[in-house]
């Protein structure tokens, strides 16, 4: 049960008087004062900020404003009316996530502009500020003669002042599953990656970046640039003026409309979002997306329970079997004609044995890809729309006898729902699926989007998109279902407000490393990845491969990581639904290691990064609700490193005994990944370790109290 939640407030409301163009500027401190964001408009009434860390200029005049389709740009000729300012201070609970108790404390300034001409158009900026970085937006009263927003394009600007070391992907409108490039600010060319070999579908049409975006400056201080509660409106990439080290947003668009948004007044933008630290690890241990995100709106959900689990997937991808049954249309009907091909996976004999394993190992689901109609249409065909079926299993696949052995055995099965990116058809179903979910009491489906979006002219993070995906999560709540959504809009910390939408892919994943080795992720992915991607919330990256060389399989590719580093990815990157992705007969023939995933918790008390630089290694402990034990993992990149840690985070006066699961001496990525060392030690808050990385390689560690 969730423990009770407790805030404190301190709010201060100030006005200040309307100001002429070209005064002293409006300005707000971070409440340590090292952060300092000031309001002006120029001579020609144009707003732009800038941003101070420590008194030296990080974001240097940025301006803002908007194009519409159907009336004049909104960006000059303004006038400061009001300005006010806030102080708040609370804190909150997660229901579940990386730390119990998070710390909400921001500074407010919002200014309140408007036109100096006959429209005498009004909009208002409002900005946060953290120790840890800002958020600000932009707010639309409601006013006469004015009810219908049509946006051609947000003129946010963010004008960098050095030549930062950049980690970005390029701005694709359909997907994020892209390998980082890492270069300079100066040097990023997205234009490069449209034609990318290895993914199935992309848009790139600008030389934008996707956020987060993360960069690194000379003297080490760390900006990353996001959005929070993106709702209602299109996914934000940044378009790149490499010559005057600026960036300007460039909202996602639609084949079908001359617009990009569309919002009835009163309406608010997403924040845009900068988070500065003075190292690496401030960026993990930031709160400043979830933070700028409205309170739960849904209320308990102690309904879901973080777990492991396991499921009928890696084998599909590994072509041990396969998602379709072999049926055919009769008549416009899916029918068993007896041409079924046997290599089915989601039989209820292969899902029971799935079951039989989590169960004897401390794992709590099982995902079951495959099992509904449809699976043999819906790749390459163009109308997707009716082909699948969430509500009708294969002949093969006995639901209720499935989920019943499961409730016997204490786990529970996770739904799959692959949409093929047909959303008319997901929605006309999404109620009646959701219900049969309920009814067998499945509390967490997987949804999946592949391929082109139907209707055509749509884009997976467009405005049409990201009120899908956040209809499908709010409908969700309403049957206590839980949803990890693969080929979504990105993460921009709704899970505080929809605290069902628990995880979500988002990135290049594990199973690129099943496809060949050119597809492969390289060993500096998920070091990347941890201050990245992972800044905007859970990933579900379906980690713990135990058969690196795919053997049996796939001769012609592999895991680019070590055994250890596997082990130690269910600590390093978060997400409350962990899988354990590899085969039944891997983790059977391997009992050490797997003891790790049996022992790994996946809701957490507090976190802790003790280490880390952005592209190489990181260093990330975590401590378990409950039972107060602590895990830790540390991932390297194609370089072998060795690291230094304090364990005085562990509590005082206790004894822990803990289990290292290190890379053997000759281990190597590449060359020997499953050279893996287990040793057993005490340890206590004053104890030290140092721990050995190989190439490639990690370190898992669980600590468990006396």
């Amino acid at each position: 049960m969730m423990r009770k939640k407790y805030v404190f407030m301190v709010i201060a409301l100030i006005s200040i008087l309307s100001c002429d163009p070209g005064k002293e500027p409006t300005e707000i401190s971070s409440p340590n004062g090292q952060l300092t964001v000031s309001f002006n408009l120029n001579s020609d009434g144009q707003p732009y900020y800038r941003v101070q860390h420590d008194n030296k200029l990080v974001i240097d005049s940025s301006y803002l404003g908007f194009e519409f389709t159907d009336a004049p740009a909104l960006g000059s000729n303004l006038k400061l009316i009001q300005a006010t300012k806030k102080s708040f201070d609370e804190t909150w609970q997660m229901p579940w996530g990386e730390q119990l108790d998070v710390v909400n404390r921001y500074e407010e300034l919002a200014v309140e502009l408007e036109e100096q001409n006959t429209s005498n158009r009004k909009v208002r900026v409002v900005f946060r500020v953290y120790d840890d970085g800002l958020g600000f937006r932009y707010e639309f009263p409601e006013q006469e003669g004015w009810q219908t927003a049509l946006i051609a394009e947000e003129q946010t600007q963010f004008k960098l002042t050095e030549d930062y070391k950049t980690f970005w992907i390029p701005g694709d409108w359909d997907i994020y599953e892209h390998l980082y490039n890492t270069t300079a600010f100066s040097e990023i060319d997205a234009l490069a990656k449209r034609n990318h070999p290895n993914l199935a579908q992309t848009y790139i049409p600008n030389n934008a970046v996707n956020t987060p975006v993360t960069m690194v400056g000379k003297n080490g201080l760390h900006l990353s640039f996001h959005e929070a509660a993106l709702v209602d409106y299109s996914d934000m990439t940044l378009g790149i003026d490499a010559d005057n080290l600026r960036m300007t947003s460039i909202l996602v668009g639609s084949e079908n409309r001359e617009h990009k948004v569309e919002c009835e007044l009163p309406f608010h933008t997403p924040w845009r979002t900068i988070q500065i630290t003075e190292n690496a690890p401030g960026l993990i241990e930031s709160n400043l997306i979830v933070n700028l995100n409205e309170p739960n709106k849904i209320g308990d959900v102690s309904w879901f329970k973080p777990m492991k689990y396991t499921g009928v997937l890696w084998e599909m991808h590994l072509g041990k079997s396969s998602w379709d049954y072999g049926m055919e249309q009769v008549n416009g009907n899916w029918t068993d004609t007896g041409k079924a091909h046997g290599r089915h996976g989601a039989t209820t004999e292969n899902v029971k044995r799935f079951i039989d394993f989590s169960a004897a190992n401390n794992i709590g689901g099982v995902l079951v890809e495959g099992w509904n109609t449809g699976w043999e249409r819906w790749i390459g065909f163009p109308d997707r729309e009716g082909v699948f079926d969430f509500l009708t299993p294969y002949p093969d696949y006995d639901i209720n006898e499935v989920t019943r052995y499961a409730r016997e055995k204490g786990v529970e099965i996770i739904m799959h729902h692959e949409t093929s990116a047909a959303t008319e058809t997901y929605t006309k179903q999404m109620d009646s699926a959701y219900g049969l979910m309920q009814y067998y009491g499945m509390h967490a489906v997987k949804s999946g989007y592949v391929g082109k979006i139907l209707p055509d002219g749509e884009y997976h993070h467009g405005q049409y998109m990201v009120d899908h995906y956040n209809m499908a999560v709010e409908k969700a709540a309403k049957y206590q279902v839980a949803v990890n959504a693969h080929e979504p809009i990105k993460a921009t910390g709704l899970r505080r407000t929809y605290p069902n939408a628990v995880s979500r892919e988002g990135l290049r994943g594990q199973e690129f490393n099943a496809w060949s080795i050119e597809k492969g992720n390289p060993s500096e992915h998920l070091p990347i990845v941890a201050f990245t991607r992972m800044l905007a919330g859970p990933i579900d990256f379906t980690p713990g491969i135990f058969n690196i060389k795919f053997d049996e399989y796939r001769g012609d590719s592999q895991v680019n990581t070590t055994l250890a580093q596997q082990l130690a990815l269910y600590v390093v990157i978060y997400s409350p639904v962990q899988m354990a992705a590899d085969l039944v007969e891997h983790y059977e023939a391997n009992p050490e290691p797997l003891q790790f995933i049996r022992d790994v918790g996946v809701d957490w008390q507090q976190s802790k990064v003790l280490n880390g630089e952005v592209g190489d290694y990181v260093t990330i402990a975590r401590q378990e609700r409950d039972t107060g034990n602590w895990f830790l993992g540390a991932i390297t990149d194609e370089n072998e490193r060795e690291l230094k840690i304090d364990l005085d985070f562990l509590d005082e006066n206790v004894s822990y005994t803990a289990r290292i699961y290190r890379d053997g001496d000759n281990a190597h990525w590449d060359d020997n990944p499953l050279d893996l060392v287990i040793e057993e030690i005490k340890l206590n808050s004053s104890s030290e370790l140092t721990l050995k990385l190989a190439a490639g390689g990690g370190v898992a560690i669980s600590m468990i109290k006396d």
